[in-house]
């Protein structure tokens, strides 16, 4: 199955709407069902694969949010994966992180879609994009863990 760069959401005004009342609203994760419009504006399912990072990423553009929480398996993102010099990214800006992607740090079925994901949010004008393990959630928002990808590091 290809897995297409998401380039819309088709229920973005419902979802803002739920948002800016106050609800939690659970939208966009992987397994979505991805649709393509017709000449007369009508959508159809399409057979591909929402990737859950850049469905999160379009999702947190859209709705102009400041920080975008990607959880993942490991506490961090890391560079020279399994080589004697691989270290840990902890506050990454954006130009080094394109760069990294670059270089082909990232593999495309693990953290590649991740660090993507983050590049796009920060690019769209988002503050901080943090991807690190769900039991450190918490302490990467309070910035004490994590990779934090900003436009500029201070």
């Amino acid at each position: 199955m290809p897995s297409p760069q998401p380039a819309a959401l088709a229920e973005i005004y419902a979802i803002r709407t739920l948002v800016n009342s106050g609800a939690l609203v659970i939208c966009s994760g992987g397994g979505g069902v991805p649709v393509v419009r017709d000449a007369e504006g009508l959508l159809h399912g399409i057979e591909a694969v929402i990737d859950k990072d850049l469905g999160a990423s379009l999702l947190a553009q859209k709705l102009d949010a400041d920080r975008l929480l990607i959880l993942t398996d490991v506490e961090h993102v890391v560079v020279n994966f399994h080589k004697p010099d691989q270290r840990n990214l902890e506050t990454v800006s954006l130009e080094e992180m394109k760069q990294y992607i670059t270089e082909g740090h990232f593999a495309a079925g693990s953290m590649g879609p991740k660090v993507r994901a983050a590049v796009a949010f920060i690019e769209s004008g988002g503050k901080e994009a943090i991807i690190t393990q769900l039991r450190c959630a918490m302490s990467a928002i309070d910035g004490k863990t994590g990779t934090h990808v900003v436009r500029v590091v201070q």
